[in-house]
């Protein structure tokens, strides 16, 4: 995969004249022969709509997985820590509700020397038996050209021959490989494209509908099933920027196939998919990011008969392994939202699981209550809140709290815990979309005022899956002092009961500190980590970027809404760290 920050664009203006394009698109279909295919014009060309038989297969793809990080991985299926496919994987993921899954595969590893760039039989043997058990499973296949677009396809503006021949051995291998597959395998022509030493986009669009056309052509002329196979082709970069998706209508008009669908792939508001610059909630902005992309998308493609897979969503740092990143009740916001505006615009959706959702050992879900609003949003929205959080400071006495409600036009039903439904006007009260919690029963749910978790409710709707509340008991955390080098900076925290939000850096100027100098909010992971329950940690990337001997106040920013301030100082290979 290939990470790229979405553009920010606002919401799309609602068009008041759909028989306008009809019109246009049924004059577009019948004057295309008429067209040179070197004409210019302001606008791209209008492409013809996919035949019904592609339509409808990508809307029975929907929803879709991706079994990623395992052909893809490098140099094996299990170097990147996910154990061996094996058909009770496919029988899962099929009993989840899934109607597809996305195979992508590299496969420049797997190859011998030019000129016939010969696949070696164990690995193609390899991805033709998951092809075949997903098939068994009545499950739609999307197989790939993966991580060779960054690898080798990528150079060819300067290599173009030696590249475009081995582009060609390899896709003509896959196609004699699968000819005589059912229709529910499809072919995506590659992931996520780039190319290097270009002189911009528009060489960048060349190169690109060279490599589709190419494509194209080898699938269509081996014949068996692949003369009507349906075949995915992405934007450059699969990105959903206007320029992309018209680039890519301008190579569907040319090739006059019925039978192709386009992709695109999205991990959200970048700022809020990897915790930089603020943005540590699913709010307004990140929801009209996800929209404005959705609706480009929508009006590029289906909105003219062209169907489109969503080959990659999730988020950037959502990973089990790193928990804490993006909070939990945030996370669940945008898989709530995005399923539901995906199945409304009738993109089909596959989720990006590199093992971070489904757990291959154990072929549980790492996180259920994720997966059930993930599955939820597949046939209707969800209620939510303001937070999934309700923080009761230990040193003072519990009063009542307030939550805002987000119905999503659903109805709220009240509020439970385990078995037992709180009782409304004791327990809680409701008036307009503001629920609050009585101080009464706060603290009964928050029992010993032990710090951590006493209580978690549910918030049920009249429909979808309920929100989760959790209860906490916190004190401010404390932070001491502490000394290192600039490799990294562990410091001692309590944080009784309380979570990291973020870190800001700044110096005694004003000016930001830190690798992302355009923010005073810098990103989690790459300058400060906090997965134990006793530091908060301070990288060596952080480090290499502060200027020596200039004192950077951090700000770090806790869920609760508290707050503390701490001071670093780098001199040569040494830091250290006091308290304000």
């Amino acid at each position: 995969m290939t990470r790229r920050p979405a553009r920010f664009l606002p919401r799309r203006r609602q068009s008041s004249r759909p028989r306008r394009r009809l019109t246009a698109l049924l004059l577009a279909i019948v004057l295309l022969p008429l067209v040179p295919a070197t004409a210019q014009a302001d606008d791209p060309p209008l492409p013809p709509p996919s035949a019904p038989a592609a339509r409808s297969a990508v809307a029975a793809m929907q929803p879709g997985w991706n079994l990623g990080n395992t052909y893809d991985a490098i140099p094996d299926e299990t170097s990147w820590g996910n154990p061996p496919v094996t058909r009770a994987l496919l029988k899962k993921v099929k009993s989840q509700g899934f109607k597809s899954i996305r195979l992508p595969v590299t496969w420049g590893i797997h190859q011998g020397a030019a000129p016939d760039h010969r696949i070696d039989s164990a690995w193609m043997a390899k991805v033709r038996q998951v092809v075949e058990w997903a098939l068994d499973e009545d499950l739609y296949v999307l197989l790939n050209m993966h991580h060779d677009s960054w690898m080798w396809v990528n150079n060819l503006s300067t290599d173009h021959d030696t590249v475009l021949a081995r582009f060609s051995a390899t896709w003509t291998q896959i196609a004699a490989e699968f000819r005589d597959e059912p229709s529910r395998l499809v072919f995506e022509s590659i992931n996520e494209p780039t190319f290097s030493g270009t002189s911009g986009d528009d060489e960048n669009y060349r190169l690109l509908a060279e490599l589709n056309r190419v494509f194209h052509r080898i699938v269509r002329e081996s014949g068996g099933r692949n003369a009507a196979r349906l075949l995915v082709l992405p934007t450059l970069y699969t990105n959903a920027d206007q320029g992309r998706l018209d680039a890519l209508a301008t190579e569907l008009t040319s090739l006059r196939d019925p039978m192709v669908a386009t992709t695109i792939h999205f991990y959200g508001w970048w700022p809020f998919s990897v915790n930089i610059a603020g943005y540590t909630k699913f709010d307004t902005t990140s929801e009209q990011d996800l929209t404005s992309t959705f609706d480009r998308v929508y009006d590029a493609f289906v909105e003219r008969g062209i169907p489109v897979v969503i080959g990659e969503y999730a988020l950037l740092a959502y990973d089990h392994n790193r928990p804490g990143i993006i909070e939990r009740g945030e996370v669940r916001k945008y898989f709530e939202f995005l399923g539901d505006y995906a199945r409304r615009h009738k993109l089909t959706t596959m989720l990006w699981d590199a093992g971070q959702f489904l757990n291959r050992n154990t072929l549980q879900w790492r996180d259920p209550e994720l997966f059930a609003q993930i599955k939820s949003s597949w046939t209707t929205r969800s209620g939510t809140a303001s937070s999934d959080t309700v923080f009761l400071p230990k040193s003072s006495a519990v009063t009542s709290q307030v939550l805002t409600l987000n119905p999503h036009g659903t109805d709220f039903q009240g509020l439970r815990r385990g078995s037992r439904n709180l009782l409304r006007g004791k327990d809680y009260t409701v008036s307009g979309d503001q629920l609050t919690l009585t101080a009464a029963a706060l603290t009964e749910l928050a029992g010993d005022r032990t710090y951590g978790v006493g209580a978690t409710l549910e918030a049920r709707f009249s429909r979808g899956v309920p929100w989760r509340i959790d209860v906490i008991t916190y004190d401010a955390p404390v932070l001491s002092s502490a000394s290192g080098s600039t490799d990294g900076l562990s410091i001692p925290t309590r944080f009784r009961g309380d979570m990291l939000a973020t870190m800001e850096a700044r110096y005694d100027d004003g000016s930001n500190a830190g690798p992302a100098s355009w923010t005073s909010y810098q990103q989690w992971d790459t300058a400060f980590t906090a997965y134990t329950g006793d530091s908060i940690k301070l990288t060596s990337d952080f480090f290499t970027s502060l200027k020596d001997d200039s004192r950077v106040t951090l700000t770090f920013h806790f869920w609760s809404g508290a707050s503390a301030t701490y001071h670093v100082i780098k001199t040569g290979g040494t830091v250290t760290g006091t308290t304000a």
